[in-house]
């Protein structure tokens, strides 16, 4: 006798695990296709001053980083993860919602951080449950996660085209709608009943992070992280600024399109890069070009130019994020890493709260320009890495010997 549609039988995986868990992924980046562009645009589109946007943008920042953890353990005590989908999505839904009827500052603040605690555990919970995936029954990660990443770019692309015959107008409901496949996707994620290891996220609210002597992991972690919140002011302000340059909300679509698709490139032939390039090498050369790349944005540089310098976030993301979850691996017993993954997303949710805050000051100040302090943070994140390499165990500068490429 067959188990009931989506169940485990036997240790058996659910019916069409990868199909739905690929599904799941596309419903948080059809969301975030409209929100992480275009989000900004609605909110200047309520004359909202610049250090309000970048208040309301970082302060949802700073909750997820509180309440992700905290969904994500009661997610790994429950009987199933995805019983917490149903109920993130519901009340993401509901603020979405919510949100149609306000306008001002302090209503929109509050709401739109509702939001960030109710929608922090969606997506690491998906990827938890396909992890197990990959764990139990030997999937392919990259096949699932990649169709997320796929939704994204369409989500972008229509989010712009959108823009263009509504403006801001178009942001909320198109949010609305991206939340309603959270829900009907939440009810397709499979059930492979209690996990049994914890998710990242739980990890870090209930298990030190990482042996204090590993100074090398912590420094990395954090480099890595400031280089990732560099970016803060480009979430925040750059499709405000193209808009006001005079680029069309279907370009400004193609220009986040752009870096995204750039991104999956590069995780498509990480494995190659890794056959010639050591993980340190992936950090750092990533690392540098982040301060390049923040450097050069403030210049007029074009449409062709901007597209050029999108293409640069497969560096200064992608090449970044490999170089860190491998030496993780390397580096962390297989009985902390999940924690150690939790400190990650801590540091990683903290900087970029902060930087987007500050975003919203520099650009009031400085406009454009304000991009030269994004280089400033990167610039520290690369010196980190750096001082992270030299600090790594059998080191021949510390006296040891290693066969480790450099």
């Amino acid at each position: 006798m067959n188990a009931p549609y989506g169940m485990v039988a036997s240790g058996a995986a659910p019916r069409l695990f990868v199909l739905r868990t690929a599904i799941v992924f596309c419903a948080p980046m059809l969301v975030n296709g409209i929100a992480l562009p275009f989000f900004p645009v609605w909110l200047n589109s309520l004359s909202m001053s610049d250090w309000e946007i970048g208040v309301v943008l970082a302060v949802p920042l700073v909750v997820r980083v509180i309440a992700a953890p905290i969904a994500g353990m009661i997610a790994d005590r429950i009987g199933d993860r995805a019983i917490v989908l149903v109920w993130s999505g519901m009340m993401s839904l509901a603020t979405a919602i919510a949100l149609l009827f306000v306008e001002h500052f302090w209503p929109v603040l509050i709401l739109y951080t509702l939001q960030g605690i109710v929608y922090a555990p969606y997506l690491p919970i998906t990827d938890a449950i396909a992890l197990s995936g990959v764990r139990r029954w030997n999937f392919d990660y990259s096949q699932m996660r990649f169709w997320g990443s796929v939704a994204f770019i369409v989500s972008t692309m229509i989010g712009g085209w959108l823009s263009g015959i509504f403006g801001g107008a178009m942001v909320l409901p198109a949010m609305t709608v991206g939340f309603v496949s959270t829900v009907v996707c939440a009810f397709i994620a499979p059930r492979i009943g209690k996990p049994r290891r914890p998710s990242p996220i739980s990890a870090l609210a209930v298990a030190p992070a990482a042996p204090a002597g590993q100074m090398d992991v912590q420094l990395m972690m954090i480099g890595a992280a400031l280089v990732n919140a560099s970016h803060g002011m480009y979430f925040a302000f750059a499709a405000i600024l193209w808009g006001a340059e005079g680029y069309s909300g279907t370009e400004v679509g193609l220009l986040f399109s752009v870096g995204v698709a750039a991104e999956i490139a590069f995780f498509i032939l990480s494995a190659r890069l890794l056959r010639r390039f050591s993980l340190w090498t992936l950090i750092v050369f990533g690392s540098s070009v982040a301060v390049f790349r923040w450097i050069v944005f403030p210049h007029a540089l074009g449409f062709s130019g901007y597209v050029a310098l999108q293409c640069l976030h497969a560096l200064t993301y992608a090449s970044v994020h490999v170089g860190v979850q491998g030496r993780i691996v390397e580096r962390v017993a297989e009985e902390r890493e999940a924690s150690t993954q939790g400190l990650y997303f801590f540091y990683n949710g903290i900087l970029m709260a902060l930087t987007t805050f500050l975003s919203g000051y520099l650009f009031s100040w400085y406009g454009i320009d304000g991009f030269y302090a994004m280089s400033v943070v990167a610039a520290l994140g690369l010196s980190l890495t750096v001082l992270a390499r030299a600090l790594q165990p059998q080191r021949l500068a510390f006296g040891g010997n290693t066969s480790e490429p450099s």
